[in-house]
């Protein structure tokens, strides 16, 4: 009995969530629910991947004016909204990344520290694109289970799926970014 009570709770937080959406799409003063429904997750987020918090806060505010502003190109696909905001976020935190070193480039040379950081935000800026060209399925667990850090339990339920079928989901997509990526350390190491 209590199996099935979190699969209907996630089924109609989906479902609340997309009426939300709808709202927000039509009423922009709408909006202001589905900031409070996302505000930790996104700020969370974003955190965890910038040093300041006063750069973490301008970050996450950034990150709902976009989403507002997009709100209207928004594609309802089954996909939690939270997703799309993580996906904002992270370009967000790119973009901050480069502002951040065109001003280092301009006033002083890029010490190797920073070569580094740049170099790794630009390996996950990758991993972005290449986890957008998964199957729909596979990269709704990515993205559930990395970037919004759920558990495969959680995860599960909200897809209706065992979690072992998940965890295979996962499997999948893991190997399928490390030969995509692995391969093209390869290419780029023998060029």
């Amino acid at each position: 009995m209590a199996v099935s009570k979190p699969a209907t709770r996630g089924s109609s937080a989906q479902a609340s969530e997309r009426l939300l959406v709808k709202a927000a799409q039509k009423d922009p003063a709408r909006f202001g629910e589905l900031y409070e429904d996302n505000f930790e997750r996104v700020y969370a987020y974003v955190a965890r991947r910038v040093g300041s918090r006063d750069l973490a806060e301008d970050l996450t505010s950034d990150v709902f004016h976009k989403a507002l502003a997009a709100l209207p190109n928004f594609d309802w696909r089954g996909v939690p909204f939270s997703a799309w905001l993580l996906r904002i976020a992270a370009n967000v935190i790119v973009d901050q990344w480069k502002r951040g070193a065109a001003r280092e480039i301009v006033t002083d040379p890029p010490e190797m520290a920073a070569e580094a950081n740049l170099e790794e935000i630009g390996h996950r800026a990758r991993l972005f694109r290449l986890v957008d060209k998964l199957p729909a399925d596979q990269q709704r667990v990515i993205r559930m289970r990395f970037a919004e850090g759920r558990r495969m339990r959680e995860i599960a339920t909200e897809l209706g799926r065992t979690e072992g079928a998940v965890k295979q989901l996962q499997f999948r997509a893991l190997e399928t970014l490390r030969a995509q990526v692995g391969g093209r350390k390869q290419s780029s190491s023998n060029a």
